[in-house]
């Protein structure tokens, strides 16, 4: 039966007819990405099967639920390298729906499936958001759900607890739902086929798990034998287990400076041992200059690429040059800052207590700007730090703070380190004086 659908039987009129698509982008798919691949008659006439039609309107799907094309057709044949076929949902992925419930998401997009799913997890509605997710992998491609529903949906509503539309229980439940679901696939996924063996985790002090959960997911399926270390990893303990598995590669995913300065400490102590680091995370996509100072493979912002950016480095895993040079100045700095940093942080605390600022939402912003000063330290690249400012300043703005805190708060900040660390800190706070005027 299979053969038969991929027998050639169908001129390009009929084609026309039974997919609506344009002559003019068909061609385009065939000249630019070789899909579909239609045969030839003797008179050079195209052929299509019934197989290449319902390529065609699965490529035109993914397009209506607002893919690009070329990412539509790199999902296809990922699906296709892993030994499947797309259009195959005989024994889908994911859990079925129980006998008597009633479909929640027939009919309609990707993009409505995810409102759906966000706001039942706004909700607390845990069946419901379940439901949907079971529905959506019964009848997608694993990777197309993570992607689409799973990602998407928790940036959204990361964006949401970010302007203060919602509380971080909302994104705390909608977090753990994600994580659970991702889990499941995981220990579902097929033994491994190759013989690499791959570790992927978080860096020291990296809470978020989801596109190290993702990665994992995409190698296994691949085929890959894909060892996964958690959240926050230190070094030490990431060491170890190299030297206990033996792994020929280490994926390590940050979404914050202070985290993605962990990789870089990591890299050094992995290439002194001569094992092979990959990295990503949100953080390289916010900051794109920021992969070139860590001595690693920088696998890029996309996670539909990962499978394919992994297959590059281990055919050549030499380690890429960086442009980060030793800087004797930053290091001092870093180490009298991280020396006096309780200090600094309490000052900041004690100016502003009586302001009307939440103590949590204050303690928050100091955390993360200190962190990500040290972290522009060690990279040695004091502007990384530009956007992490932004952060704090939306994040104390979205608190109903005053539109001039920020700059205010700046000021707090740059006075306690004069007061605590001096001068051996002094192109710190001269930046962060530049900025604020700036």
């Amino acid at each position: 039966m299979a053969q038969a659908k991929k027998a050639p039987a169908y001129n390009l009129k009929v084609v026309l007819q039974l997919t609506g698509i344009k002559p003019d982008t068909l061609r385009a798919w065939e000249r630019r990405y070789g899909l579909p691949l239609p045969q030839r008659t003797a008179g050079g006439h195209r052929l299509y099967s019934k197989h290449d039609i319902e390529m065609i309107k699965w490529l035109m799907l993914r397009q209506d639920e607002g893919m690009r094309i070329n990412r539509a057709i790199e999902l296809w044949r990922d699906i296709e390298s892993g030994g499947i076929d797309p259009l195959d949902e005989t024994n889908p992925i994911g859990s079925v729906e129980p006998s008597g419930e009633q479909p929640v998401i027939s009919g309609i997009s990707l993009q409505e499936i995810r409102d759906n799913w966000i706001e039942a997890c706004m909700a607390y509605d845990e069946a419901k958001a379940e439901r949907i997710l079971s529905q959506s992998f019964a009848l997608y491609p694993v990777e197309l759900v993570c992607l689409e529903i799973l990602q998407r949906g928790i940036v959204e509503i990361g964006k949401r607890w970010y302007q203060g539309e919602i509380t971080v229980q909302q994104e705390h439940f909608a977090s753990g739902l994600v994580i659970r679901r991702l889990e499941s696939l995981i220990a579902a996924s097929p033994l491994p086929t190759r013989s690499e063996k791959i570790l992927v985790g978080c860096p020291a002090h990296e809470e978020h798990v989801m596109a190290a959960l993702m990665t994992t997911l995409f190698l296994r399926r691949h085929g890959w034998d894909v060892i996964y270390l958690g959240a926050n990893v230190p070094l030490a303990d990431l060491e170890k287990a190299v030297r206990s598995t033996q792994a020929r590669l280490v994926i390590l995913i940050a979404s914050r400076l202070f985290t993605a300065a962990n990789i870089l400490e990591a890299a050094r102590a992995l290439e002194s041992e001569g094992i092979h680091l990959a990295f990503a995370g949100s953080i390289f996509s916010r900051q794109e200059n920021l992969s070139k100072n860590i001595p690693g493979h920088y696998l890029g912002d996309r996670l539909d690429r990962v499978v394919q950016e992994v297959e590059a480095v281990l055919k050549n895993p030499g380690i890429p040059e960086t442009s980060a040079a030793p800087n004797h100045e930053y290091a001092a700095a870093k180490t009298r800052l991280d020396e006096r940093q309780s200090m600094i942080k309490q000052e900041i605390l004690d100016q502003l207590s009586n302001d009307g600022i939440n103590e949590h939402t204050l303690r928050m912003a100091n955390d993360a700007l200190v962190n990500d000063i040290l972290a522009a330290l060690a990279l040695n690249d004091m502007d990384s730090i530009k956007h992490e400012i932004e952060w704090v300043g939306t994040l104390l703005a979205h608190k109903k703070m005053s539109d001039k805190l920020l700059a205010d708060y700046l000021m707090i900040v740059v006075h306690a380190i004069e007061r605590h660390a001096g001068g051996e800190a002094k192109l710190v706070s001269d930046w962060l004086r530049k900025m604020v005027s700036g």
